[in-house]
């Protein structure tokens, strides 16, 4: 209807300029300030990348309900994986949020984004052009695993200071025996994180195909 697809049009829109400004804005710093601006990505931009990523939900809501009609499996693994890293590896761990690998995570993210929800707005309005359908489903395929990467290596810089700092980490008193060591609970996700980009990665590449094949690409030039 009318009314859903002018809500999803706000909702595009919302995203790709909280994604716009964080991506220009993490530009414009180290043009200005070099490699000193990578340190504190997270203190700069991360309240911006937060509400971003918690708004993202919504896409799951969406596809639930039937009003946006992407595959739900994929889309879901790919908003949960940002939402665990961002939240619970990274917003948790001070020590972490300095690193570097939180700049390339912001980049990498943001840039897909802006593409994605670029794409997305134009064609709420029955816009298809041919370049930015390109590079929509595209770029995502290469980047995409270059992420993954980058997310597990921020697990990884993550888990010595989980390990001495115990957080999320469950005892339970006496009589029980039962304990959660959160580090294991990571090392166990990295298995999914890898397992599922297998499956994602084969999502992206049949998206890629619905929407680039000969047929579709004169259709949409017609």
């Amino acid at each position: 209807s009318f009314t859903m697809n002018m809500y999803l049009f706000l909702y595009d829109l919302m995203q790709f300029c909280g994604h716009s400004w964080i991506f220009t804005n993490m530009i414009i710093r180290f043009m200005t300030f070099g490699k000193d601006s990578l340190a504190d990505t997270f203190y700069s931009i991360g309240l911006v990348m937060r509400l971003c990523q918690l708004s993202s939900v919504l896409e799951i809501l969406h596809i639930l309900i039937g009003i946006d009609k992407s595959r739900l499996l994929p889309r879901f693994l790919q908003i949960t994986e940002r939402i665990i890293v961002l939240f619970v590896v990274i917003n948790s761990q001070e020590e972490v949020q300095g690193k570097y690998v939180v700049c390339v995570l912001f980049f990498l993210w943001n840039l897909l984004d802006v593409v994605r929800y670029t794409y997305n707005m134009l064609a709420r309005m029955g816009i298809y052009y041919l370049p930015l359908t390109w590079l929509n489903f595209s770029l995502c395929i290469p980047l995409y695993p270059i992420s993954v990467l980058a997310k597990g290596f921020a697990i990884c810089v993550s888990l010595p200071y989980f390990e001495s700092s115990g957080t999320y980490s469950i005892k339970l008193p006496f009589p029980f025996t039962f304990s959660i060591y959160f580090p294991y609970v990571l090392k166990m996700y990295l298995l999914v994180l890898f397992t599922g980009m297998c499956f994602i990665i084969q999502n992206l590449f049949y998206e890629r195909m619905a929407h680039l094949g000969t047929g579709n690409i004169k259709n949409k030039r017609s």
